[in-house]
Parts: C-alpha cells; structure tokens; sequence
C-alpha cells in the first residue's frame, strides 16, 4: 500500500453498529510512501495508522480528476 499526503484512508467498520472513519493523512512516516500514516480523522482527532485488510486509500490525484 502507497499513499501521499493529501490522500484519504478510509477504514470500514467490522462490527454491527460502528461506524466506517475516514481521514486525510497528514504525514507519511514510511518510506516510498508506505505505512504508517499519520492521519487525521473527521472528528478531529489524529493516530498513526497501520493499515489492514479492512482499509483502502483514497487517492487526491483521482478524486481531483472526477
């Protein structure tokens, strides 16, 4: 997985009653822009983020392009 900052990571939710968090990372702290990725969330707060099976990234580049 590869990510620049500016791209959205969106994490879906694995349990009944959660809901999915996405957030736009902020600084990648891996190198050729692999995790961890520190992100900040809709909520306003900010983790490292190791991404797992139930994540994707949302890249800027082909959001800007819709």
């Amino acid at each position: 997985m590869q990510a620049t900052v500016g791209d959205h990571v969106h994490m879906y939710s694995r349990s009944v009653g959660m809901h999915d968090r996405i957030g736009e990372i902020v600084e990648v702290r891996g190198t050729d822009g692999e995790p961890p990725y520190l992100v900040r969330f809709e909520d306003g707060h900010s983790g490292l983020v190791y991404p797992g099976p139930d994540c994707v990234v949302e890249h800027r580049l082909a959001e800007e392009q819709r």
